[in-house]
């Protein structure tokens, strides 16, 4: 599964004037010399194209004759795409463009950006489930992986499943004439029809719902003390709740965390205001987690 070239410089493209099945690419190419580099080819007749894997004599001169041709995917089960939009390099890039554009295939070539053809053949992503509260929008979390997935070339496909947790719906859980929020961040008091304040802003206390965290509690009670009726929002605890329910690991957040990265079996939670770094060390434990990521990784990267 995932099967993905390490590198540009793995896929060469040539056009044959055989058919697409194994024998006859094998007698057409065999003995044919091809870049020391070459490890797949893209073999095109007309608007057809098949996959191969091919060995050679040598991996040291320039060019060496092919010793062998094995066919990854043939003709009828392999598309070829044009998204000039894709970096190639990028394995969760790939397939998420094989499932957008080929979902039939089994194998998809792209032509992506500055014109790099690589190929995605039997793509199954991890699946990694990023519980999230909004408003802001876009969600932040699941906004930070995908940025650092546009740009992983070592990790394996990955699809992403928001979970998001609207923080407007949370708070109607709990009916109130005036709702506490830790700041304005998102205008997440929009649409209530209640009275809205922010914590952050230490406005003059009156009865009202907070709806926060044990951090924002703990705010609370530094600028108010007393007794305060609230509505958990920490992704944490929410993502906690649900965990029993689901089989994909759990990305989540917490402000609790100030500086490092943390993991419970299949749930991973990163800082509340976690960097790019942090995020990516958050993706990592949770392809760890997931019961097919490590054959996953083996497969697309391994070999180089």
């Amino acid at each position: 599964m995932n099967l993905v070239p390490s590198q540009y410089r793995h896929v060469s493209v040539t056009e044959v004037p055989v058919p697409l099945d194994e024998a006859s690419l094998r007698a057409h190419l065999t003995g044919r010399p091809a870049y020391r580099r070459t490890r797949y080819l893209v073999a095109r007749r007309g608007e057809a194209s098949a996959v191969a894997e091919v060995t050679k004599e040598s991996e040291q001169p320039l060019f060496s004759p092919i010793t062998s041709v094995t066919l990854i995917a043939g003709a009828e089960e392999t598309a070829f795409v044009e998204a000039p939009e894709v970096d190639t390099a990028v394995p969760t890039q790939l397939a998420r463009v094989a499932a957008r554009r080929a979902p039939q295939a089994r194998c998809v070539i792209v032509r992506g950006r500055y014109g790099h053809v690589s190929f995605v053949a039997d793509p199954a992503p991890a699946r990694i489930s990023v519980l999230e509260v909004v408003p802001p929008w876009p969600a932040k979390l699941v906004d930070q992986l995908n940025r650092v997935l546009d740009t992983a070339e070592d990790l394996p496909p990955v699809e992403l499943v928001p979970e998001l947790v609207d923080l407007a719906g949370l708070a109607r859980t709990r009916p109130a004439s005036h709702y506490l929020y830790p700041c304005r961040a998102g205008q997440s008091g929009d649409g209530l029809g209640s009275r809205v304040s922010y914590l952050d802003e230490i406005p003059q206390r009156v009865p009202w719902t907070l709806v926060g965290c044990a951090r924002s509690r703990a705010i609370h009670d530094w600028f108010y003390g007393g007794e305060v009726d609230m509505v958990d929002m920490c992704p944490r605890t929410l993502a906690g709740r649900d965990r029993a329910s689901g089989t994909d690991p759990v990305l989540t957040k917490c402000c609790l965390l100030e500086d490092r990265v943390i993991t419970d079996g299949g749930l991973v939670v990163v800082p509340w205001g976690a960097t790019l770094a942090q995020v990516r060390e958050g993706l990592l434990l949770a392809l760890q987690a997931a019961e097919a990521a490590l054959p996953a990784v083996a497969d697309a990267r391994g070999k180089r």
